[in-house]
């Protein structure tokens, strides 16, 4: 694992420092540079690449001339020996040395200059990541908040990422951190570390103690090998392929040209994969009562259900498709899941017969489900639907879409749901009705909410888990067009000073109330991965000229990759229960409304009774001052404002919390 750089130009005086001072420096505070690093590069290079991106980074910044950095050189930490002036001496070189190190990072998620916008840079342009034959490296796991930090992070762009390092592992101030992002060549600066206090929060020693742990520290790492079974077979494989190809080759030759392509042949396919993947023989069956005797109660507990798990004939077409669809195969896929085929045995959930369709679902490894679908009449082709799955639970791994009509859809539930019922979001006095389930766990046919045009109902299942694994609890899971279901939650409003409150089940009267205001803004996340949603009431504001308030909701969506989507709604009085909000503000990749964006502030134009239209803002539990500024201006010493201006004012909403930090509405 070469790493070291090759000698280097001696330097000259002036700006630039002696080579012999930037390596002391960074040997000095190794693990310190490797752990920022480690932090700035993108989370999508994985954690071994990730790994040894850092320790490459860090090493490489003695290449060429190193300048010092602009500003002071804040909270240098002194050596482990010598004295004051040793620690001195290496204040302005670690400085250097550091910016170096930043710089490098960014550059791994950033395109080069003369590459098209929109079109991701092969790696070939990114800079190189050393090579590691047979072990894999990565940190040590820590608990779930680092991971739940981890996530978050990845949702945010690297110089976020390197401006939360800066502040809060390096101890710079805002605007020492905010000149060497500049200096990295960040365009701006000043909105990276306004975003990185979002994602801090106001607890920082929290978040501080979380960065420092092992879960971001790739000097401690952990080893394992890499695939042994896969290199050993390596070349057997790569030969395999050859006489793949050739055959895939002959087949195009001889088929007809009018047949849309032929199928490829299951024996071929079965011998380029290792570990007999694609033999039915070899699918994993869970046993039926394990649901109720493990701790990980998520689709790995599904035993195999419906009449036809033992058709191997059924099952082997099924898996030669996912290895090899044909042209006319009609393949889906949910944002981020790969297609690729099985690397080892799939767990077999269910093989049965719905509607006019065979249906085969498979289970692969924890991160994906996959549906195979063939007409039961024998006339036209299948289908083959992927999608995300990862880090289920008993709820979002409580139901898989079976059958799929223009109208309806049809759930395979879990083994541990007890009662099924569906009910209107749109009428939350109305009670549940309940929901035929057949013998293997398919239910009827459950309507689908209409995409787009008019919202009049949108349906969605209440479920109950068994009290085997959990007593008296109930929640809501909608269609949104992909396999799994979407978890709805809620988010009651905290009081005055109150701590925040966790997301909650949606049967309650309240959760009912809130989603009957705010379902319809579930058509503009159909089909994009959503994995769960969750209703914030994060501020109630009494209204100028009427004696009546409006509630302010985030509604957050996370989706099985890990990126979120938040819509800000301002949900005033109405005479319908179901009357819908105003989607006030929509923001990608973010996470804000979660538990590592618990700050928000919004604003939007509103027509009192009497014919006055007013800019009306308001901000979360934390937020003690608001500012409009723009075309029209106004102060609030209080979580909420109200302030005159005509219909269509442009104005921007910023706020100050208890803390001392600062939140601007979202664009």
């Amino acid at each position: 694992m070469p790493l070291h750089p090759s000698p280097l130009r001696r330097i000259g005086p002036g700006t630039h420092l002696g080579v012999k001072e930037a390596e002391a420096a960074l040997v000095e505070h190794y693990p310190r540079l490797v752990r920022l690093a480690y932090l700035t590069l993108p989370p999508g290079l994985g954690r071994h690449r990730r790994v040894l991106a850092a320790h490459a980074v860090v090493q490489r910044s003695l290449y060429g001339r190193t300048r010092s950095a602009p500003g002071p050189a804040e909270d240098i930490p002194a050596p482990r020996s010598g004295g004051p002036a040793a620690g001195a001496t290496h204040a302005p070189a670690y400085a250097g040395v550091r910016l170096r190190v930043v710089r490098s990072a960014l550059a791994y998620g950033r395109r080069p200059r003369w590459w098209p916008e929109r079109v991701p840079a092969p790696a070939a342009l990114r800079p190189s990541v050393p090579v590691v034959r047979g072990l894999r490296l990565f940190p040590r796991a820590g608990g779930m908040d680092e991971f739940t930090l981890d996530r978050a992070l990845a949702d945010v762009p690297a110089p976020v990422r390197a401006a939360l390092g800066l502040r809060l592992l390096e101890s710079l101030p805002a605007e020492g951190t905010r000149l060497l992002l500049a200096e990295a060549g960040v365009g701006d600066p000043a909105d990276a570390v306004r975003a990185a206090a979002l994602v801090a929060g106001s607890d920082h020693e929290r978040v501080r103690r979380m960065l420092r742990s092992g879960e971001f520290d790739p000097c401690t790492v952990q080893t394992r090998p890499s695939d042994l079974l896969r290199r050993r077979h390596r070349g057997r494989a790569g030969a395999a392929c050859l006489v793949l190809l050739a055959v895939a080759g002959g087949l195009a030759l001889s088929a007809d040209g009018g047949a849309g392509g032929a199928r490829p042949q299951v024996s071929a396919l079965r011998r380029t994969l290792p570990g007999g993947a694609l033999d039915p023989a070899g699918l994993v069956r869970t046993p039926t009562g394990q649901w109720a005797d493990t701790s990980r109660v998520d689709f790995s507990a599904w035993p195999p259900r419906g009449s036809r798990t033992d058709d191997a004939g059924l099952l082997g077409r099924a898996l030669g498709t996912w290895a090899g669809p044909a042209a006319d195969v009609a393949v889906t896929t949910t944002p981020g899941t790969a297609v690729v085929p099985p690397a080892q045995p799939p767990q077999l959930l269910f093989a049965g017969e719905v509607g006019d369709e065979t249906v085969v679902l498979f289970h692969d490894g924890g991160v994906r489900v996959v549906r195979y679908a063939e007409p039961l009449s024998g006339e036209g082709a299948p289908a083959l639907d992927f999608a995300r799955v990862d880090d289920a639970d008993v709820t979002t791994a409580a139901a898989l879409a079976v059958s799929r009509s223009g109208a309806s859809v049809r759930y395979l539930l879990a083994p541990w749901v007890a009662e099924s019922a569906t009910r209107d979001l749109l009428a939350p006095d109305a009670p549940a009705r309940a929901l035929d389930v057949n013998g293997d766990g398919v239910t009827a046919a459950v309507p689908r909410p209409e995409r787009g045009g008019a919202c009049d109902s949108w349906p969605a299942m209440q479920l109950r888990s068994s009290e085997r694994i959990v007593e008296k609890h109930a929640f809501l899971v909608t269609d949104l067009g992909d396999l799994a279901p979407a978890h709805l939650t809620h988010t009651p409003r905290p009081g005055s000073g109150a701590p925040a409150r966790q997301p909650r089940e949606a049967t309650s009267t309240d959760g009912l109330l809130d989603w009957a205001r705010t379902a319809c803004s579930l058509q503009d996340l159909s089909d994009s991965g959503v994995r769960a949603v969750n209703n914030w009431k994060f501020a109630q504001q009494r209204l100028p000229g009427a004696r009546s308030t409006a509630d302010w909701v985030c509604t957050r969506a996370d989706t099985w990759r890990g990126p979120g989507r938040v819509l800000v709604q301002f949900v005033p009085p109405a005479a319908s229960p179901s009357a819908q909000g105003e989607v006030v503000s929509d923001r990608r990749n973010t996470a804000l409304c979660g538990r590592f964006g618990q700050h928000v502030v919004a604003g939007t134009h509103w027509k009192s009774p009497t014919g006055a239209w007013y800019v009306l803002a308001a901000g979360s539990r934390a937020v003690r001052r608001i500012e409009v500024t723009g075309s029209v201006r106004g102060v609030s010493e209080s979580p909420t404002l109200a302030v005159r201006a005509p219909r269509n004012a442009a104005f921007r909403v910023n706020a100050g919390l208890h803390d001392g930090g600062t939140v601007s509405s979202p664009r």
